[in-house]
């Protein structure tokens, strides 16, 4: 049937209503990227009632599209929750997590080993909001309940530790949390629910930062709240709405294409991780080789325990001799890159220095440490680089003789 001149749309309004395409016998694997802000509606009663949508709904944009619907399901599935919800990066969901779920006068505690942002977040934000928070030893559950109270709303783990690599005692922690009616969380961006499913445990919700290992290209920045409850999942949808907090779906898009590949880049990345760090255990300039899949790192019968495997992050500590040469050292490496994150396919090291970053200061602990995340260059050329910057490191411990 022909269109009559009059019915014929003028080329300004051409340019702007594409056709719809015929998709009889189309199919893909990979999720399409749906970009929206506004979503059209049929007809004008389905947009005053667009409420009836509920949270999962679409109504506007910044709620989401079908291609972050697609990322939050099969986070879901992997954490074996109830919901996830998607922020811009992994501090933003412990932020919004916290904001959501604490109210002024409440209290959250936290491990002194946490990641240093959410610290900050805690002494200059929750602080100003009237939310009290307290810090406890990651490894003793007599001071956790010590902290413990009626004020006590959200109980935080991170396991292992920031820098650190503390484990904890993950169930045992909620238990007493639950006990106290305090809701526990979690930072779980070290392990992955590859290795550690935290709600398994017993966490009510749980934050990854994708940015890592789930995108897995050091590209992209977003977060994710997995819950225990759909109520809590949908309480964090509605408070991410009044914030005005959403991602966008072409990086929704990059992070699924990541996750395609996680399990088996994880796998090479951990296994030779594993290698790297039994060798530094032989170096003369480590003291101590801090990853929890070694027998000898505190904490590693937690680890064989509650862990299926491990991520390619760990961290040493260097002789003063060696850390004193260890900024100039740095600077000989070919294939390693110094800077922060990690989970992306080149491998990093970063020296870390935690004296602001510790409320419970230990005797004797070191202040500076040196993180090392293994990616998915050739191995033998990551060893090669760390040759000639243990070379260096060594060399000035022998001239200090």
């Amino acid at each position: 049937m022909k269109t009559s001149p009059e019915d014929a749309m003028h080329d300004q309004t051409l340019c702007v209503t594409p056709p719809e395409a015929d998709m009889t016998g189309f199919d893909t694997l990979a999720v399409p990227v749906y970009r929206a802000s506004t979503i059209p509606f049929a007809d004008a009663e389905g947009y005053q009632n667009r409420r009836l949508r509920g949270p999962d709904g679409y109504s506007y944009g910044l709620g989401g599209t079908p291609t972050t619907r697609s990322l939050e399901g099969q986070i879901t599935a992997l954490e074996g929750g109830a919901r996830t919800v998607l922020v811009p990066s992994g501090q933003a969901g412990i932020s919004v997590a916290m904001l959501t779920l604490v109210q002024a006068g409440q209290k959250i505690l936290m491990p002194d080993t946490i990641y240093p942002p959410a610290r900050d977040f805690a002494r200059q934000d929750l602080a100003r909001m009237g939310i009290v928070t307290d810090f406890y030893d990651p490894g003793s559950l007599d001071d956790l309940r010590a902290r413990l109270d009626d004020q006590t709303r959200l109980v935080w783990l991170e396991s292992p530790g920031s820098t650190t690599m503390e484990l904890q005692d993950f169930a045992a922690i909620a238990d007493l949390a639950h006990a106290h009616g305090a809701l526990v969380g979690c930072d779980n961006t070290w392990a992955t629910p590859l290795n550690f499913k935290p709600i398994a445990h017993g966490a009510d919700l749980v934050v990854e930062a994708l940015t890592k290992y789930f995108s897995g290209h050091s590209d992209v920045l977003m977060g994710s709240i997995t819950t225990a409850s759909v109520e809590m999942g949908h309480q964090l949808r509605r408070s991410l709405g009044r914030l005005g907090i959403g991602v966008s779906p072409d990086d929704c898009s990059l992070v699924l294409r990541g996750m395609q590949t996680m399990s088996i880049r994880m796998q090479h990345a951990s296994a030779v991780a594993l290698r790297v760090a039994q060798w530094m255990q032989t170096r003369a300039a480590v003291t101590h080789v801090l990853h929890p899949a070694l027998p000898d790192c505190p904490g590693h019968a937690l680890w064989k325990r509650d862990f299926t495997g491990s991520s390619a992050v760990f961290s040493i500590v260097l002789t003063a001799e060696a850390e004193a040469r260890l900024m100039r050292a740095l600077d000989t490496l070919d294939h390693f890159v110094i800077g922060a994150s990690w989970g992306g396919t080149r491998s990093l090291l970063a020296p870390m220095n935690i004296s602001g970053d510790r409320s419970l200061p230990r005797a004797g602990a070191p202040e500076t440490y040196l993180r090392v995340s293994i990616g998915l260059e050739n191995e033998a050329d990551l060893m090669a680089d760390l040759e000639r910057l243990f070379a260096a490191l060594e060399e000035t411990a022998r001239d200090a003789e």
